[in-house]
């Protein structure tokens, strides 16, 4: 059986990532060296296999990076930089002037790790203060080969992990247009369970049930 949000649960969960992807903004902006807005303007829960074309469709126009969720919740997170991405962190961060392409040397890939690292870890630590939960994020790793490929062994061995996406739009401030960074963010089934046993016991959903 599906898991299901209500619009307020989902609201409250992208309000969740906002406050997280705020924080992040700041520590990355250190890195852009200007001004960062990131913020959450989607989030869907996706059957497996709209899941699995989205990561066919991703594999070939991103640069992938995977960081696990460990602790009370079990999950993991997918970062995906396009080569407009690439290009911009790359001439802003490391001085490199390159073209706008997805094929990157050790330095790119050790400076994208680092930026995942960042807005992961700003995310992690956000829901372990709302949740009160226990959960850290494992350092980023750069996967190579069928990441789609991979994924479908794992919904078939494990068929309650339930992908919860999301996606992150990047602005910066200089910039009049603004670049899609997606994220996807997986859980387990209980683990998602656990996340809106939680929510629904904020003060503030009672009060919308009884208004």
């Amino acid at each position: 059986m599906d898991l299901h949000m209500t619009e307020l649960e989902r609201d409250i969960i992208r309000e969740i990532l906002n406050i997280g992807l705020a924080r992040a903004a700041d520590s990355f902006a250190a890195i852009a060296q200007e001004k960062v807005l990131l913020e959450v303007p989607s989030l869907d829960i996706m059957p497996g296999r709209s899941i699995l074309d989205k990561v066919n469709e991703f594999e070939t126009t991103h640069v992938i990076i995977q960081s696990d969720i460990r602790g009370d919740f079990n999950g993991t997170t997918l970062m995906f930089f396009s080569g407009q991405h690439v290009q911009r962190l790359s001439r802003v961060c490391l001085r490199m002037q390159t073209a706008d392409s997805i094929k990157i040397d050790e330095m790119q890939e050790s400076l994208l790790l680092e930026i995942s690292n960042i807005i992961t870890g700003a995310l992690v630590t956000q829901l372990a203060n709302i949740l009160k939960a226990k959960i850290y994020g494992a350092p980023p790793k750069a996967p190579y080969g069928n990441i789609a490929g991979s994924l479908q062994n794992l919904l078939q061995s494990k068929p309650l992990v339930q992908p919860l996406i999301f996606s992150v739009i990047t602005q910066f401030s200089d910039k009049e247009n603004s670049v899609e960074l997606p994220l996807m963010l997986f859980f387990d089934r209980d683990t998602f369970i656990k996340i809106l046993e939680i929510i629904r016991t904020y003060d503030f959903l009672d009060g919308q049930a009884a208004s």
